[in-house]
């Protein structure tokens, strides 16, 4: 009778967990976003959210990823590191989760990137900017972006303020990691094309006056500024140039001003100030069959509206282009697993996405998949909309 029992209690075991392990076969895979959706770069975070969603909607639509949907859960770390560490932790609880997809700050990748090799989670990140996210001394390393990278961004923001003849150039960072990352790149690329920076300005995230550092820039006679900021403190930057009489000072700006409605927050009209802006994606510049099918597919869901007027459209289509590289990873990995994707991540090649055809996206070395070469400048034109100069 003991005996019996005992069978029965096995076989009660053994077919629940078959059940349980069919379930978990079954239920759906898990895309985490961790991003600003409420504090400072909301339209980088909500841009970020939308790329995701419209590729997840693609892939489910076409079976999902060894038959299992896809699906998209948000958390908002505010552009809090201390959020960000405590959103990773969350998503590593979850026993189907495929990825996180980061956000707009570099900060707060920087803060995140132990846990994320801790708990071996992928990353993918859409927008961060900072050199060291990629280049983090983690091996094998689980960070993988479809974004600028400040070292190559400082070359292509130099080049654009030499083409225009300017040679004594202002810098102003915000002061934090993405700042120091500009300024050791922004610094050399100066030296290696023989442009002088004037002097070297900071502003903290939530400063509200820089008249003083204004007044200095405007004392030193720099023909141009570099400005690598958020859309706040950028507002605070180009005002107070303008009250020392500098509206029209050229302002080569990194793209974090993209990230939210940057024109529309200014004290003066857009069309007084000289303003260009780094970029790697717009509608009117990439026109192959995958951004026309990614455009087509943003009208369907979210509306009609004018492709220029798209905010944080590059977050957007870096998002779009990772959701699917994953996908693609997974289907010739035939795995889930963290170490398998990764290793067919590093190996994908001959891929069109909307950004651009992938030769190959990444390699064991390589995590970055844009460079200098995939960089363009945009200017702000008087709607407060990003338009393309044909200018690299």
């Amino acid at each position: 009778m003991r005996v019996h029992l005992i069978l029965s209690a096995l076989l009660c075991f053994i077919s629940f967990f078959n059940s349980c392990q069919a379930k978990s076969t079954q239920e759906p895979l898990i895309i985490g976003i961790d991003a600003d959706l409420s504090a400072v770069a909301v339209e980088g975070g909500v841009a970020i959210t939308r790329g995701v969603e419209l590729a997840v909607e693609e892939i489910n639509a076409n079976g999902g990823i060894h038959g299992r949907t896809l699906k998209v859960i948000t958390k908002d770390h505010r552009g809090n590191p201390a959020r960000g560490i405590y959103n990773i932790e969350q998503f590593a609880q979850m026993p189907n989760l495929l990825a996180v997809i980061g956000g707009v700050h570099t900060p707060v990748v920087l803060a995140e990137i132990d846990i994320i090799h801790a708990k071996n989670i992928l990353m993918l990140v859409p927008w961060a900017a900072g050199t060291p996210i990629v280049d983090n001394d983690h091996s094998p390393n689980n960070i993988f972006r479809i974004s600028i990278r400040d070292a190559e961004a400082a070359s292509v923001l130099i080049d654009f303020v030499k083409s225009r003849e300017l040679s004594n150039v202002a810098l102003v960072l915000e002061r934090t990691g993405w700042g120091r990352s500009n300024l050791e790149s922004l610094t050399k690329a100066a030296q290696d094309q023989g442009v002088n920076i004037s002097a070297t300005y900071w502003i903290n995230w939530q400063q509200k006056d820089f008249s003083e550092d204004a007044k200095a820039i405007k004392d030193s006679k720099a023909d141009s500024v570099i400005l690598v900021t958020n859309v706040p403190e950028g507002v605070v930057v180009v005002d107070a140039l303008a009250e020392q009489g500098l509206s029209s000072l050229p302002v080569v700006s990194h793209w974090g001003i993209a990230s939210g409605q940057f024109a529309s927050q200014l004290a003066n009209p857009i069309h007084q100030h000289d303003i260009s802006v780094l970029q790697t994606f717009h509608f009117h510049h990439q026109k192959n069959n995958k951004a026309k099918q990614l455009l087509e597919a943003y009208y369907n869901k979210y509306g009609l509206i004018d492709a220029a007027a798209i905010e944080g459209v590059t977050g957007l289509a870096h998002a779009y282009d990772l959701i699917h590289l994953i996908a693609i990873a997974a289907d010739k990995a035939n795995s889930i697993q963290v170490n398998e994707l990764r290793n067919a991540l590093e190996s994908l090649k001959d891929i069109q996405g909307a950004v651009k055809y992938y030769e190959a996206p990444f390699t064991k070395e390589r995590h970055d998949a844009l460079w200098s070469k995939d960089y363009f400048m945009t200017k702000i034109n008087d709607k407060g909309h990003l338009v393309t100069t044909g200018k690299k």
